[in-house]
C-alpha cells in the first residue's frame, strides 16, 4: 500500500481519458478519482460530501494529497475544517469561477479562508473559465503558492495538455514521490 493517497478531483463534466488527471489516476501509485454522482449538474453539498468521504475513509497511516482541476479546486476549498485537517497537501489547477456560469452558481461564494495544508495553485494567463487575476486572488486567500502559466488555456485536453510532465514536477514539490520517466515507461 502506498504511503500517500492521491485523490484526483475533476471539475465540471469530469476529465476525459486523455486528460492529465485521468492519465495520472492510472499511472500514479495510490491515486484514486473522486467519483461524483452528477457530473453535468453539480451540487456543492453532494460534491463536497463525496470528497469529504474519500478523504476521511483514507487510512490515517496514509497522507492525503488532493490533485484538483477546475470546479474540483472550488470543491476542495469548501471542505469543512475537520476534513481539511486530514489533507496533507493539494495541487489546485485552473480553478473555476462559479460566478461566471449559472450551472456552477451553487459553489459561490468561493471560500476565502486559508487552507490548513501546503498547496500550489496553477493558473493560466488566458483561461476562459477563470481570469488569472481571480485565480491569483484565490491563491492569496488560500495561502497557496501561485504558479502562472502563459497562454495555457484551461490546462486541459483542449489546451493541449495530456501527460503534463511539469504538473508532475509540481506534485513532487508537494512531497509526492514521482518519477516522470518511470511513468512514461509504464505508459508505453
Amino acid at each position: 500500500m502506498s504511503a500517500t493517497r492521491i485523490l484526483i478531483v475533476p471539475g465540471w463534466r469530469n476529465s476525459e481519458p486523455e486528460h492529465w488527471q485521468s492519465l495520472w489516476e492510472v499511472r500514479l501509485p495510490g491515486a484514486r478519482r473522486v467519483a461524483q454522482g452528477d457530473w453535468l449538474f453539480p451540487q456543492r453539498e453532494d460534491w463536497v460530501s463525496r470528497l469529504a468521504h474519500d478523504v476521511l475513509s483514507t487510512p490515517v497511516s496514509q497522507r492525503v494529497v488532493i490533485v484538483a482541476h477546475s470546479l474540483g479546486c472550488i470543491t476542495t476549498a469548501h471542505l469543512p475544517p475537520e476534513v481539511a485537517a486530514r489533507v496533507g497537501a493539494a495541487l489546485l489547477v485552473a480553478p473555476a469561477d462559479p460566478e461566471r456560469r449559472a450551472q456552477l452558481a451553487d459553489f459561490a461564494p468561493v471560500p476565502s479562508q486559508r487552507l490548513p495544508y501546503p498547496s500550489l495553485l496553477v493558473a493560466s494567463s488566458n483561461d476562459p473559465y477563470c481570469p488569472v487575476r481571480l485565480a491569483g486572488a484565490y491563491a492569496r486567500a488560500w495561502g497557496s503558492e501561485f504558479v502562472r502559466l502563459e497562454n495555457a488555456g484551461h490546462i486541459n485536453v483542449a489546451a493541449g495538455f495530456g501527460e503534463w510532465l511539469f504538473g508532475l514536477q509540481l506534485l513532487s514539490e508537494l512531497g509526492v514521490e514521482v518519477d516522470p520517466a518511470e511513468l512514461l515507461r509504464r505508459a508505453a
